[in-house]
């Protein structure tokens, strides 16, 4: 077992701590019990979530029980922080089907087998049965509103006079203190892990929780802590994860292995090393001699083939992981098409342009074949059937890794896996061709 704090800590990823010096004396113990609550504002999460999930995994290594957190009721109403406007409230459905989705994410993440097994809780379950005459009573009352607007992401609303904050939002505060206090009551949950942003809600749930034991003989009461995780930043202290093409989820249909694989192998050398710390159970001597390696022939990127192997593993899978590196090989020209599975074919088939053939396509390919000039104007390999004329003539144009002539015809023999025709211009430029199901379109023309 490791020590949670300082594991945290020379990973870069312990902010602030409450209760000083007795948050690590509880740690201490084995079998402790912390949580941390994920927004389920879309079905999927993205790598900025994956720094508080790291946390639970290190907090799980060290001994102690992880409860995963989702937010299927506060995700009805919309934390406040870091947002200059309200929110779009969600639907009941919606939130619902997020909280199922991120589900699946977390069981690939965590351990829920074993002594410290992890769990998944959702707070619809204890706050959707709480009347608001309840909440009013036996929580709100412990709740300073002159403490409540000093929370920054309030104060900066309501010194903003054309948003402002809703009393919904303004209540959320309420809401995720209550979360801690019941999981304290009902689960000895004794710890909140949290990203930096979060600090104020965790301290209003500390303060319910005091304000709660105050109430029973001082021998029977028991402490919480609050841990949170700083907002990481790339080295240009630019956010991590946005690129112009989008977020990087941990979901396959938003961001594929293939593309996630990418973005950890460029990765920047300065923030290679944070990267390793941040986002890899690998420990501290085997970031350390990776970067030794890595200064001695920066060229080879060592550290970012490391990286990216270590979160795609983690967050996908070996196989995945595998399909995406068969993919790039490819790709770029150092791999054999005719040696990829089916499931490495479709890997490389999203990340390039393609289309499927239509109706007389089809029609055409199952019985005299596709002629070349033809087909290629139709893709996106050739604007005219004279560029056509001229990359076919030049030998420029191969199908799934074999150059075609003049005089060759694709058909049905040429497909990989009795679906796929990878055409290629050139070294750099793709076009997947879907040839699947010619039969069931034929029927119905």
């Amino acid at each position: 077992m490791t020590d949670f704090l300082a594991e945290l800590k020379w990973r870069g990823l312990l902010h602030q701590t409450t209760g000083d010096e007795a948050v690590s004396d509880h740690l201490a113990t084995p079998g402790r019990v912390g949580y941390c609550g994920f927004d389920p504002t879309s079905h999927s999460l993205t790598i900025g979530n994956l720094i508080p999930i790291m946390l639970l995994r290190h907090f799980q290594k060290a001994g102690h029980r992880p409860v995963v957190l989702l937010g299927g009721g506060t995700g009805l109403i919309g934390d406040p922080s870091g947002k200059d406007a309200e929110r779009q409230l969600r639907t009941r459905d919606d939130v619902a089907k997020n909280v199922a989705s991120q589900r699946k994410i977390f069981e690939r993440l965590l351990d829920f087998d074993g002594p410290n097994a992890a769990t998944m809780v959702n707070n619809l379950d204890w706050l959707e049965p709480l009347s608001y005459l309840d909440m009013l009573r036996d929580v709100g009352k412990y709740f300073s509103v002159n403490q409540m607007i000093q929370k920054d992401s309030v104060r900066d609303r309501l010194q903003n006079r054309e948003q402002g904050i809703s009393y919904t939002e303004f209540s959320y505060m309420i809401l995720q203190g209550y979360d801690f206090l019941h999981l304290f009551r009902e689960d000895n949950c004794t710890l909140q892990i949290a990203g930096s942003d979060q600090y104020g809600n965790i301290v209003a749930g500390l303060d319910l929780i005091r304000r709660d034991q105050s109430e029973r003989p001082e021998d029977q009461r028991e402490d919480a802590f609050g841990v949170t995780a700083p907002l990481v930043t790339k080295a240009d202290g630019k956010k991590i994860g946005k690129t112009e093409s989008g977020a990087i989820w941990l979901t396959a249909d938003l961001t594929s292995p293939y593309r996630f694989h990418q973005f950890w192998l460029n990765a920047d050398d300065a923030d290679v090393g944070n990267f390793l710390r941040w986002y890899t159970d690998l420990s501290k001597v085997e970031i350390e001699a990776i970067e030794a390696k890595h200064a001695e022939a920066p060229h080879e990127r060592l550290a970012q083939r490391r990286l990216a192997d270590a979160v795609t593993d983690l967050v996908h899978g070996l196989e995945e992981r595998q399909a995406a590196e068969a993919a790039a090989s490819a790709l770029f020209g150092r791999g054999e098409l005719s040696e990829l599975t089916a499931s490495q074919i479709e890997a490389l088939a999203q990340e390039v342009p393609g289309s499927a053939l239509d109706a007389e396509q089809s029609k055409q390919f199952l019985s005299e074949g596709l002629d070349l000039v033809d087909l290629l104007p139709t893709t996106s390999l050739a604007q005219s059937r004279r560029e056509a004329r001229e990359f076919v003539g030049n030998g420029a144009v191969s199908c799934n890794g074999i150059k075609l002539g003049k005089d060759d015809r694709l058909t049905a023999e040429h497909r990989l896996h009795g679906r796929w025709l990878l055409l290629r211009r050139g070294r750099k430029n793709w076009h997947a061709l879907d040839a699947r199901g010619l039969d069931e379109v034929l029927e119905e023309v």
